[in-house]
């Protein structure tokens, strides 16, 4: 059996030994929109649970002359259609009293690179770029974040000075499974993606990662949820627009209007797209990193490797195909991996409260992984002799880890394939 794989810009195929018990899961088939363009234009005007965008902008240029706004979009690693949705959010917000020059898009890159004009372009496409201020979150620079307290919780609460000092406050966004946050979308957008580095500190710190309830598909009673929720109601998030996508990429849902509300919808609609279910745990798990843009690094393949354990048995094998055009991540985080000798070593490190490392985070959860199953890992982007020092094992092809996975599970080895990756949330079936 063949199985086409989401694997950089052009696909993988890998063949399946026919006697391999094997089972494939997809999200389900869900239609895309019949007219993308014009379901975001009616959930501009008739939102869920808020008022229409258009009216809360005329609010507050009534309020104050020269009023402006804020977008926050999110970075190249995410496949949402900003080119189809910004330009007409700008067209609302004009038709307000906002001009396009008093409009800026922030790209909310969290704790990732800054975005190159390139990206911008890709991100945006070529109109919103002429027409208005499009700039780069920087977290490490406090002169650009604004101090807003701490949450219930104690978090210190530091988000972008332009996002939180704008008149109207907009997100535009993705809605997926997501390793910490449940599903990912409205609030995340502003929290991790325009949060200082001191917020993340916390958000992402050993203690909150250790909750069993960060993990994909947990909204109830995830710290992190909760967390960057009271942040975005605090920065004074005004209005989000998420969309959820099938397999192609296209809409299938677009949730707009009060950033809780929305979101709560547009993540029930995503529990029940991406949900595959099998009746018992497996030996062996093929998944991917979705393909680009996300499987540009080593890092953002983390959320596969997590993804899958839900239907892995303890001691299996996990194949993670993801091409790393762009190499491991960060220099942060590829000089945290390649300076570690051993997983024990990092937890370790992470007992001592002065420990500190941008994107050790990521680190930590891919810990879950390496403690469940040996992970085999294919990638034509980063080089066999560094994928070694990342604590994974390197494949010459997706065929050689299913060949391992025989040796060690023997020939009635259980198989599932995730050609999706993170895009899907795999589940093994409650027994009668």
């Amino acid at each position: 059996m063949i199985v086409e794989l989401k694997y950089g810009r052009r696909g993988l195929r890998a063949e399946i030994p026919v006697q391999v018990s094997c089972t494939v899961l997809r999200a389900g088939a869900v239609e895309a929109l019949a007219c993308e363009e014009a379901a975001v234009n009616a959930s501009l005007h008739h939102p869920i649970g808020g008022r229409p965008l258009g009216e809360i902008a005329r609010s507050r240029v009534s309020h104050r002359h020269g009023a402006a706004a804020a977008i926050t979009v999110s970075d190249i690693t995410r496949p949402v259609p900003n080119s189809l949705i910004v330009p007409q959010v700008l067209d609302v917000l004009n038709k307000a009293g906002i001009a396009d020059e008093k409009i800026t898009v922030i790209v909310g890159t969290g704790l990732h690179r800054a975005s190159t004009e390139l990206e911008i372009t890709e991100i945006l496409g070529v109109d919103v770029p002429r027409r208005c201020r499009v700039v780069s979150h920087v977290a490490r620079d406090k002169s650009t974040l604004a101090y807003l307290g701490e949450t219930s919780r104690g978090t210190p609460i530091w988000v972008n000075r332009e996002f939180v000092e704008a008149d109207v406050r907009i997100a535009v966004s993705l809605i997926e499974p997501h390793f910490m946050a449940g599903f990912s979308g409205g609030r995340k957008a502003v929290c991790p993606g325009l949060a200082g580095v001191d917020t993340m500190r916390v958000l992402h710190g050993p203690e909150m990662l250790s909750h069993p309830n960060i993990r994909e598909g947990c909204l109830a009673g995830n710290p992190f949820h909760e967390e960057a929720t009271e942040i975005a109601r605090r920065a004074g998030l005004d209005f989000t627009i998420s969309v959820t996508l099938n397999e192609q990429r296209k809409i299938t849902g677009v949730y707009s209007g009060d950033p809780e509300y929305a979101h709560a919808a547009g993540c029930a609609a995503a529990a029940r797209s991406t949900t595959a279910s099998i009746p018992e745990l497996v030996d062996a798990v093929i998944t991917t990193s979705a393909g680009y843009p996300l499987d540009l690094t080593f890092y953002q393949s983390v959320k596969a490797m997590t993804a899958a354990l839900p239907i892995l048995k303890k001691g299996g094998t996990l194949i993670v195909a993801s091409s790393c055009d762009e190499g491991i991540g960060s220099p942060d985080f590829t000089e945290l991996m390649l300076g570690t000798a051993s997983v024990k070593e990092f937890r370790n490190r992470l007992q001592d409260p002065g420990f500190f490392v941008p994107d050790q985070w990521q680190f930590q959860m891919m810990c879950r992984a390496l403690e469940t199953a040996q992970v085999l890992y294919y990638s034509t982007g980063i080089p066999a002799d560094i994928l070694a020092k990342l604590f994974v094992t390197p494949i010459a092809s997706v065929e050689e880890g299913i060949a391992l996975a025989l040796e060690r599970h023997g020939s009635r080895t259980s198989l599932a394939i995730i050609p999706e990756g993170p895009y899907v949330m795999p589940a093994v079936l409650p027994s009668c």
